[in-house]
């Protein structure tokens, strides 16, 4: 009785990690397709090579809770701000400039929902992703605030 037991009990932990180490944690850059409507794409951890640093003087993180990263670059010229992240488990990273003046650039972070009943890990990861904006960013302010998963 006891070997079945063990028997058992093995055949379940091994059917649960077989279930579980076929999920794919790929994260797609913002304004890409999601991940399920194209093939996976790896999270970028590294901002690119030749970016910029926006300055401290220059970013706005107030908004944001204390823990979040405060790191952006600038990228292609000032036309792109590439932005580190925060997601965890199945959400994934998501920015968009929200507001775009003379003085400031507003970016809105925020993670796309976890599906209802699916299973996701409880870690969480700093991407980085990338933020076109209308014009080269200058002298402006980035302004980074975070809003609820979409």
């Amino acid at each position: 009785m006891r070997y079945s037991t063990k028997l058992i009990g093995t055949a379940i932990i091994l059917a649960t990690v077989t279930a579980c180490g076929g999920q794919s944690m790929a994260t797609a850059p913002a304004g890409s397709p999601s991940p399920s409507s194209s093939p996976s794409v790896k999270p970028q951890y590294q901002a690119p090579a030749g970016s910029i640093p926006v300055p401290a003087a220059k970013l706005d993180p107030a908004a944001l809770p204390r823990e979040f990263p405060r790191e952006v670059y600038t990228s292609d010229g000032g036309k792109v701000l590439v932005v580190r992240a925060e997601e965890g488990g199945c959400q994934h990273a998501l920015g968009e400039a929200v507001e775009q003046t003379p003085q400031h650039v507003v970016i809105d972070l925020s993670e796309t929902k976890a599906q209802t009943g699916q299973m996701c890990t409880m870690d969480l990861r700093h991407p980085v992703i990338t933020v076109p904006l209308t014009a080269p960013l200058g002298d402006r302010t980035v302004v980074l605030k975070q809003s609820s998963p979409r």
